[in-house]
């Protein structure tokens, strides 16, 4: 018997992305100025007013309102018609120093053994499956690929559709085989904001609505074989939607956990990415065991993985690592013998997940919408302020000195291990 697997996703314009989306933007704005940093920043945002709250510890100096400002310009709330403006909001920021007493547990030399240690105790999870070329769910795919869509036509084709505001949701519904595999699309959800319709009733600028996300958005990124004559689609099935954004409703780091990973297949340990340093293994280790778990399934190990790691705070070495296979192995092992290979194969302490994944560089805004896995990795060149203090007899002299950086993005996306792990395994 079939079965049905849904997951949703956001536009970068949604409240709670508003949010990650600054979190991360302060995150790499200290970055680029200290790449030790400690950093745990939370936004809030409303109608009107965005607030910025954590711990901090950075010798980095930031206009923080600025880069609120610029973030939210960059998404495109920059009209006053939207009750949320770049120009004009209110920016409220409440930034404090991180604790000493979890300073201690994660600066090199201070922890339990002497060595970079976990930012706080929790399990992650990493999870692939082969069932799309991103090695991401179907589902998950589709929904990100449909709201990064609306955003591309609201910014770069504006001909194609005039009327498309920032804030959007996009929800897909596969229908599976019974052997796991995707069958075809049942449902298709998607809402997005949009400028009022005078002259025209809400029925009619519905039917326009419908129609403009039909042709120019869902057929542009849904694969014809995979739609039929029985495939629903719901779109802004609400009615009318003006009113949105932080105006709509209020965003927060943080929220959208689901959203950011694999859309509710495989596990999710609870913990948030966006406005953390890489020293908090919720971000650091969750992109480290997507990265086995993306490699496993590239290098045929099995056709599903599920990597679970988890750690005490300010202790180095996890205190475990699992990998389920859901029966779909390609190895004649156990699922516990796989994950003996696994650990023998890929380093898990906190400093040799940032070193290998290059985590101290300012390259965490991009992952805060459209999902922090399944993005194709690249490299850029970002901005670095290095400050420079030079002692000329009694003075102290700083000068901030302006360097450009080729950094890699994404890099627990990369499939830079299968070699190695075909190896391992003898495949």
């Amino acid at each position: 018997m079939t079965y049905l697997f849904t997951s949703e996703s956001v536009s970068e314009g949604h409240p709670d992305k508003i949010a990650d989306q600054i979190s991360d933007s302060i995150l790499d704005a200290m970055l680029k100025q200290d790449p030790r940093s400690r950093v745990a920043c939370e936004t809030m945002v409303t109608t009107g007013l965005a607030v910025i709250a954590g711990e901090v510890t950075t010798k980095a100096y930031v206009e923080i309102p600025d880069v609120v400002r610029e973030t939210i310009e960059k998404i495109g709330y920059d009209k006053e018609d939207y009750s949320f403006a770049a120009h004009s909001c209110g920016v409220q920021v409440a930034l404090h120093s991180q604790s000493p007493d979890i300073a201690q547990g994660v600066n090199v030399g201070e922890g339990v053994d002497k060595e970079q240690g976990a930012g706080d105790q929790g399990m992650m999870f990493g999870y692939a499956t082969k069932e799309t070329k991103e090695y991401m769910p179907m589902a998950l795919a589709f929904s990100h690929a449909l709201v990064k869509r609306l955003a591309e036509i609201r910014k770069n084709h504006t001909d194609l559709i005039g009327y498309l505001r920032p804030d959007a949701k996009a929800q897909v519904t596969i229908e599976y085989n019974e052997d796991n595999t995707p069958k075809r699309v049942h449902t298709i959800v998607v809402s997005t904001q949009h400028d009022e319709f005078p002259g025209i009733s809400d029925d009619e600028a519905l039917a326009q609505i419908a129609r403009d996300v039909k042709e120019h958005v869902i057929s542009a990124v849904i694969p014809s074989e995979l739609i039929d004559d029985e495939t629903i689609f719901h779109i802004n099935p609400t009615g009318k939607f003006v009113i949105g954004g932080p105006h709509g409703d209020a965003g927060l780091t943080g929220r959208k956990i689901i959203v950011d990973t694999y859309g509710g297949k495989g596990a999710h340990g609870g913990g948030a990415f966006s406005g953390k340093d890489p020293s908090k293994v919720d971000r650091s280790a969750a992109y480290a065991s997507r990265h086995i778990a993306k490699n496993l399934v590239a290098a045929g190990v099995a056709d599903e993985v599920l990597v679970q790691v988890a750690y005490a705070i300010g202790v180095s070495t996890p205190v475990s690592l699992n990998v389920t296979t859901y029966g779909t192995s390609n190895v004649d092992l156990t699922d516990a013998e796989i994950s003996k290979v696994v650990e023998g194969i890929f380093d898990m302490r906190p400093s040799a997940i940032v070193e290998r994944l290059g985590l101290t560089n300012p390259i965490f805004t991009p992952t805060a919408a459209y999902g922090h896995m399944g993005q194709a990795p690249y490299t850029d060149t970002v901005e670095i302020n290095r400050t420079e203090i030079v002692e000329d007899g009694d003075k102290t002299i700083s000068t901030v000195i302006t360097e450009q950086k080729e950094v890699e993005f994404f890099t627990w996306e990369k499939l830079d291990y299968v070699d190695q792990i075909k190896s391992a395994f003898n495949l």
